[in-house]
């Protein structure tokens, strides 16, 4: 009697645990797809980039002048803030970022750090678009991204040959006066850029 009843509950909780096995399956499915996804991003994070604390490399590039400069020649005081964009040429969103930057030219001055702005654009596109817009700060050309790829910024996912090959993932980089990358900005994406005034709260924050 004690048999058949033990058989008789075993069956009859056996739909019931069937469900429940399924359901436990399907969420462990869905957060570890979600700790996939936020682990892929994290990982990509990473490895764009260069850590903070780290010496920045030492690279050349040349000002609209046609003026081959460095970092460290046109730094200020405090160091120098350099936006890293795609393109002063075809990129909307970085045409405006540039535009923007002006606004914390000054503040930044004021706080001991030089703005500068680069891209892979030639030297011509970067002095038309600073005349044009009246820019006050400094626009350098990065012909064959020799910056952007030490600076480990290089966006690999564009096609080789391709107007886009040697573009970067935009980004801030604040660099002090002793050649350290002190704080880099960056946004998800190429659309979203770090707000102006947040460039010029980690600048004096710095």
């Amino acid at each position: 009697m004690i048999r058949t009843l033990s058989l008789a509950s075993v069956i009859a909780l056996l739909p019931a645990a069937t469900v429940a096995q399924e359901m436990t399956d399907s969420e462990l499915h869905t957060k570890s797809v979600e700790a996939e996804k936020a682990t892929a991003t994290m990982a990509q994070a990473l490895v764009i980039g260069l850590a903070d604390g780290v010496q920045a490399p030492s690279v050349t590039l040349v000002d609209t002048t046609g003026t081959t400069q460095t970092f460290e020649a046109l730094a200020g005081t405090r160091g120098t803030v350099v936006a890293f964009v795609r393109s002063a040429d075809w990129c909307p969103y970085c045409k405006k970022q540039l535009t923007d930057l002006e606004a914390a030219a000054g503040p930044l001055a004021e706080a001991g750090w030089t703005l500068v702005g680069v891209s892979y654009d030639p030297v011509e596109t970067l002095a038309a678009f600073k005349a044009e817009k009246d820019l006050s700060y400094a626009l350098l050309s990065d012909r064959g991204s020799t910056a952007i790829k030490a600076f480990n910024l290089l966006n690999t996912d564009m096609k080789p040959g391709s107007r886009y090959e040697g573009i970067p993932h935009p980004a801030i980089m604040f660099i002090g006066a002793d050649g350290r990358i002190e704080k880099t900005l960056r946004e998800d994406g190429y659309k979203n850029r770090p707000a102006i005034d947040l460039v010029i709260e980690t600048a004096e924050g710095l």
